[in-house]
């Protein structure tokens, strides 16, 4: 079988295991947010942090809930890291220093996973599972509380309330994450993950000398690294490692698991508001923008230039035999295009164009399908903005699920699509222009920039990966994409947040024979082409720089 025709059956035995899974799971994480039941176990949770999970909340009380809990979160995990060599099962590590604990607690908690260490020389049992797996679950299911708030504002009118934050996080990790991901770890398992609290120890001779490697709950913590749109690993090489990662089953796993819920969500959306047809619109929008991207990137990487770079293997650089290209072109799309971060290649080592396409998806917005419910609201922000373009053009009051977009909608969309790249493209001009930066860069020129770009383009866009060549535990790096990192996740859940309360508090608009129909094909070829002048016209000068020059100076 050819390595071409591999990859697009990969590809297929992926879609296939997305659409069967899509209803269910879609089905069944609208029923989540919309019982008013409460199960014992979350009943004990409530107790113990003294919430009334009953009491609705407007859009300040929900923010202020999001960023309470997260500030702590970010506190706990930095003094653990800290006071790591005192902790059991430390491994003989010592405490973390204080700017990388702070790089790591800020990663973590923002959904980001961003790792400047070496994940087996670093971290012991304690803090990999008491500190980093409990943020993987938790940060995720504050994106999918917040996503929620957001749908709650379409599908209200008249009322400021969106929920209560408590009961959205409290459901999202106990009735969705939890479950899902102790089904895929033991998969994996199965599939040759390891799963154990094993010290350091001797696995034979390498290159003259001894290699030892340390145990842990690897498989548990993958399972949620993915389904949580996290992608912080166990071990420095991620998921090309093969205690994270055994094998092609294992890998087509893991993409799926990075994928499913983003998707599903899109059903989830349509089933809150009262039309599946608004959902699959946005369903429609962020397949045929992964889809597209997947297709160019596996084009990109099979095209050889020629007998001898063919012969020389040059595009199974950074790649790992036992996934080939097909398989590290889809992974490295889906986890570029969501909030993840893992890899199990090296972007750093694809083509020019490869790196430019990792590169532009986390620059889109990590919005097909994007992460675990920072995708759908960073797509509906966009789609609030396509109908504002359409009204526009034909000379009419914009309107969006029977809301009116008007001036206070239409600022908080653009404050949220303006932030991130304001924090990418500032920050990265510091770096390059300050004397020390540079000199953590492994390579000069259109690939150095590149490094640079990627790294706070991963940073601000909560995704996570790497462009390999960097060397980002310094102090600027660590200070700088920690603050990135946290400005870039809380600042557009600020204008989420309260463009939700603002839709909920209006009284719906009934439909007339003016009225965008949202839910057909022609809008979400609009919504596709504004997601992508947006980001063009954005970023389009620093990408000319870095990965355009280089491939086409390749």
């Amino acid at each position: 079988m050819s390595p071409v025709l591999a990859g697009v059956l990969q590809l297929l035995a992926l879609i296939a295991a997305l659409a069967l899974a899509y209803r269910p799971l879609g089905d069944y994480m609208a029923r989540v947010y919309s019982s008013d039941k409460h199960l014992r176990v979350e009943k004990w949770i409530y107790k113990a942090i003294g919430a009334n999970p009953n009491t609705e909340m407007r859009w300040p009380a929900y923010l202020r809930g999001v960023l309470a809990f997260s500030a702590v979160g970010v506190l706990f995990l930095y003094l653990l890291q800290r006071v790591q060599g005192s902790l059991p099962g430390s491994l003989g590590f010592s405490a973390i220093d204080p700017d990388q604990a702070f790089n790591t607690a800020a990663s973590f908690v923002a959904n980001t996973n961003w790792q400047s260490y070496y994940g087996e020389q670093a971290m012991g049992h304690v803090v990999q599972t008491g500190g980093l797996a409990v943020q993987n679950f938790v940060s995720a299911a504050v994106g999918i509380a917040v996503a929620v708030a957001l749908v709650r504002g379409f599908a209200r009118s008249r009322t400021g309330e969106l929920g209560n934050f408590w009961a959205d996080l409290v459901r999202g990790t106990v009735r969705i994450l939890l479950p899902i991901s102790v089904v895929a770890a033991i998969v994996l398992v199965a599939l040759g993950a390891i799963q154990n609290f094993a010290g350091i120890h001797e696995v034979g001779q390498f290159m003259g000398g001894t290699q030892e490697w340390n145990g842990g709950a690897v498989a548990s913590q993958e399972a949620i690294k993915e389904l949580g749109t996290n992608g912080g690993g166990y071990f420095n090489a991620n998921s090309a490692h093969p205690f994270e990662n055994p094998n092609p089953i294992s890998n087509l796993l893991e993409i799926f698991l990075i994928l499913v819920i983003p998707f599903a969500l899109t059903r989830t959306f349509g089933r809150m508001v009262g039309s599946l047809r608004q959902g699959y619109a946005i369903l429609a929008t962020m397949a045929t923008i992964w889809i597209g991207f997947t297709a160019l990137m596996m084009w990109t990487e099979f095209h050889h230039g020629g007998p001898a770079f063919d012969l020389a293997g040059g595009a199974m650089e950074g790649k790992e035999t036992r996934f080939g290209i097909g398989g590290s072109s889809i992974f490295a799309v889906a986890t570029t295009l969501t909030s993840t971060g893992a890899v199990n290649s090296f972007h750093s080592s694809f083509t020019g164009f490869g790196g430019g396409i990792t590169m532009l998806g986390m620059q889109l917005g990590e919005i097909a399908p994007g992460g675990v419910g920072s995708g759908i609201y960073g797509m509906l922000i966009m789609a609030v903005i396509a109908v504002f373009i359409a009204g526009l053009m034909v000379g009419r009051t914009p309107e969006y699920l029977g809301k009116k977009i008007g001036t206070r909608e239409i600022k908080l969309a653009a404050c949220y699509i303006l932030i991130t790249p304001a924090l990418v493209l500032c920050f990265t001009a510091a770096a390059m222009a300050l004397p020390t930066p540079v000199n953590s860069m492994t390579n000069s020129g259109a690939h150095g920039f590149s490094e640079i770009l990627y790294a706070y383009t991963s940073g601000a866009n909560n995704n996570g990966s790497a462009f390999a060549g960097l060397n980002a535990d310094t102090q600027w790096f660590n200070s700088t994409i920690g603050l990135a990192m946290l400005l870039g996740r809380f600042l557009p859940m600020v204008f989420v947040l309260a463009l939700a309360g603002s839709l909920a508090e209006q009284k719906p608009v009934p439909a007339t024979a003016g009225t965008l129909r949202t839910d057909k094909p022609l809008f979400a070829g609009l919504l596709v082409g504004t997601i992508l002048i947006i980001t063009g016209l954005t970023y389009f000068p620093a990408l000319a720089l870095g990965p355009l020059a280089e491939g086409l100076a390749s």
